[in-house]
């Protein structure tokens, strides 16, 4: 006689499970909020409501006619981005 192989459980989902006795709810997989979905208590929970950023300064559009001229509109707004955080200075 041969054994059988166990039938896999799929009516269970174990990346997401409650853990200290409820007092914890661990997500693994994915959360998803539905439209209309609220939720209650959050105050600050991804973080302080104001950026983490300095605001960046006003730069005006480019009127550059030369790629020479568009190079150095877009190194000042990569220098703009690295002053306020957003990118790494690569020192």
């Amino acid at each position: 006689m041969t054994k059988a192989d166990p039938e896999k459980d799929v009516t269970r989902n174990t990346h997401n499970y409650f853990a200290h006795g409820g007092n914890e709810l661990v997500i693994g997989g994915q959360l998803t909020f539905l439209p209309g979905a609220t939720v209650e208590g959050g105050d600050d929970l991804f973080g302080s409501s104001g950026s983490s950023f300095d605001v960046l300064p006003y730069i005006q559009d480019s009127e550059a006619t030369t790629i020479a001229a568009l190079k150095d509109d877009f190194n000042s707004l990569l220098e703009a981005m690295r002053q306020a955080g957003f990118i790494n200075n690569g020192k």
